[in-house]
């Protein structure tokens, strides 16, 4: 309920309760999965009544190196470094860009509008820029497609085209439909094939563009709806 409310993430909330912070109708409630009616009952964090969050969408453009964490236990920068002093309510991110990548990432308070997203049965389209140590060639690109199993996960793209190369290196175009633990490195390494750059450059009908190097923007309630939500909940 906390997590829906726009407070907190999951997580948050179940060290928050375990941890004594979290009061019902004047008692403190030590287990995460008491129900609780936010309507009918009244609901304390730190001494602070809980009431719905306003819910907020945004787009980051996520530099590389910097990771997808609310905190970092080796004290590297995180993207919530980015948002510092932004007067933004708590946000927690819809899917993951590992360090190494860069480019598109959401920020929500709204964890139904998230999990939408981020469900496989959804099969919301991510677009990836990715330059390679190598040309591959069509017979490549459409391994790529086909997939292989790694770890015991299968691995497949659900385009892969060439957009452009030099003598030494080319730049690709992959779209995924789902998302697994470094998908595309894990994906091209099965094939011999180096990463040397990835940038998610879109989320299904929603691009990159022109957004800054670390900075980000609201969307638009249009924006909000066509990726899935609703930004008047």
């Amino acid at each position: 309920m906390l997590s829906k409310l726009g407070v907190c993430s999951r997580s948050q909330a179940e060290k928050a309760i375990r941890e004594g912070r979290v009061q019902v109708d004047g008692r403190v409630v030590l287990d995460p999965e008491r129900p609780a009616d936010s309507e009918r009952q009244r609901i304390l964090l730190d001494g602070e009544p809980v009431a719905a969050s306003k819910r907020v969408y945004i787009a980051l453009n996520k530099p590389r190196g910097i990771v997808v964490s609310a905190a970092d236990e080796r004290g590297r920068d995180t993207v919530y470094d980015l948002l510092k002093d932004a007067g933004l309510p708590w946000l927690g991110p819809v899917g993951r860009l590992d360090k190494a990548s860069e480019g598109l990432l959401l920020l929500s308070n709204d964890s139904v509008w998230a999990a939408r997203l981020t469900e496989p049965k959804h099969h919301v389209d991510k677009t990836y820029h990715v330059q390679v140590d190598d040309i591959p060639d069509q017979a490549l690109l459409d391994r790529l497609v086909e997939g292989v199993v790694e770890e015991g996960e299968r691995l497949a793209a659900r385009r892969a085209t060439l957009l452009r190369h030099g003598e030494k290196n080319a730049w690709l175009e992959i779209v995924l439909d789902e998302g697994r633990n470094r998908h595309i490195r894990r994906l091209l390494a099965a094939h011999g094939i180096e990463v040397l750059r990835l940038l998610r450059v879109a989320i299904g009908s929603l691009v990159l563009g022109e957004l800054p190097k670390g900075q980000w923007r609201h969307l638009s309630p249009d924006e909000v709806r066509l990726l899935g939500g609703d930004e008047t909940r």
